[in-house]
Formats: structure tokens, sequence, C-alpha cells
């Protein structure tokens, strides 16, 4: 190659080494910066992309757990009201028998039955109170409650109004003799404690749901570490590297830009 003042080969070369070492380390800086190797669409597009989408699915996924709580809240609370209620109806029971071999008409006969309408009061409160952000399970007029159990169009779960507690509602407010007996007491109870049973299964389903879906969360977030998140042990390593790349190509363009001086020796007498 010729040697020229005004072509400089040799700083030309050394010059696109050092932008490509100072493209490289500023690569590295950012990665060391945010702890990621895409934080951005410019760093890998397609990578970025499914990234995004994850994220927004673990969003959406959210919102489907807070919509399982609400519904587990629900069921809970008329669980609550449920066990409340269950106790009430087994200590009618004993006072309906009592009240149907007392002699009618008589002071113990009263008192039974001022004891069963009491219970019978408690049990209608309770089944009234029964409620969580408006909804009442217990109500045959309450509307189904829609639970999202995923993100998908039929991912849903149906709470049920029950018409159930109307059985046991017959055994609140002024109960004559003929009402009070361990008949009566028995249906009421055992249609109660079915709903009791189909509750408890609901509650199940949704606290599984509610882990299924906290798993699968945990799941998408390592997976989208795996996809963007930078080695940081690795990317410390190729930082200090390249720091000691670019002093050096800095060294050498300062040593190729002398090289056109040394002709200057050339013309010396």
């Amino acid at each position: 190659m010729a040697n020229s003042i005004n072509t400089n080969a040799g700083a030309l070369v050394a010059l696109q080494n050092l932008n490509n070492t100072s493209r490289d380390l500023s690569i590295t800086q950012n990665r060391v910066n945010t702890g990621m190797k895409v934080s951005s669409a410019k760093d890998n597009g397609a990578i970025f992309a499914i990234a995004t989408n994850q994220r927004a699915e673990m969003g959406a996924l959210d919102a489907v757990k807070q919509s399982m709580q609400r519904g587990q809240s629900i069921v809970d609370v008329a669980l609550a009201a449920g066990e409340t209620i269950t106790k009430a109806l087994e200590e009618q029971k004993s006072l309906a028998v009592a009240i149907e071999s007392s002699v009618a008409g008589s002071a113990a006969e009263t008192a039974y039955l001022a004891d069963f309408n009491a219970l019978g009061n408690e049990i209608t409160k309770a089944l009234a109170g029964a409620t969580f952000d408006g909804v009442n399970l217990y109500s045959a007029a309450a509307a189904d409650v829609e639970v999202k159990t995923g993100t998908g169009a039929t991912d849903k779960f149906v709470l049920k109004a029950t018409g159930a507690a109307t059985a046991v509602a017959t055994a609140g407010g002024a109960i004559v003799r003929a009402g009070a007996t361990a008949t009566a007491v028995d249906t009421a109870l055992k249609a109660f404690t079915a709903e009791l049973g189909a509750l408890g299964t609901k509650s199940k389903s949704l606290e599984r749901s509610l882990t299924f879906t906290g798993k699968i969360q945990d799941s998408i977030e390592v997976g989208i570490g795996n996809l963007v998140d930078a080695d940081l042990a690795k990317e410390s390593a190729k930082l200090t590297a390249l720091q000691t790349k670019q002093q050096l190509g800095v060294q050498a363009l300062g040593i190729a830009n002398q090289s056109s001086s040394v002709l200057l020796g050339l013309f010396r007498g």
C-alpha cells in the first residue's frame, strides 16, 4: 500500500474497530443498567413481542385471581352463615320433639314455641345477612355469579343462587304447634345441608383454581425472565473486557494518526 498523506488506511481501520467496540460497550452497559438483554424492540423484535404478550397475559391473570377471590369470599360468607343456621336447625329439631310431646296449650308448650320461634328469627336474619358485595347465594331472587377461572371466553365458573333456603325460612317467624314438627325441621335441615355441601365443593374448586393460576403466573414470569433477563455475571466480565479494548482502540487510533507525520522525515535534508 502506498504511503499517502491523503488517505490513512490504518487510521480508518482503527476507527472502525473503535466504533464497533463502543457500540458493543453501549449494549453491554445498557444490559447492566436495566438487567435485561432485551429491553426494547430494537434489541430483538421477536423476543420483545413474545415477552410483551406474556406480560399482558400475567396482567389478565391478576384480574382472573381477583374474580376468583371475590367468588371465594361470596361462598365463604354463605358458609359462615350456614354454620349458624345449621346449629339453629339442630336445636329446633330437639325443640320440635319437645313441643310434640308437650300438652297443647300448656306453659311448657308456650316456652318451647317461644324458643323455637327465637331460633327461627335467628335463621331468618342469618339468611338475609349472608351477603358479600351485594350477592346473597341464599336468595332465590339473586342473579347467578360468574367467576372467571382463566383468560379464555369459556373459562368461567358459575355460582348459582339457590331457593333451597326457602324451606329453611319457613322455620322463622311466628310458628304454631302445627308447624313446629320434627319432620318439618328435618326436611329443612336436609335441604340446607345439601346446599352447604354444594357450596363447600365450590369453595374447594375455587381454592384449587387460585392455586393453579398462581403457579401459571410464576411459570410465565420465569419464562419471561429466561427470554429477556441478562446474565449479569457474564455481562460484568464482558464490560471489563470491552472497556480495556476501547482504551486500546483509542491508543491504536492515535498511533495510526501519527503515521502520516513519519513522511515528513523523508523530506528533511
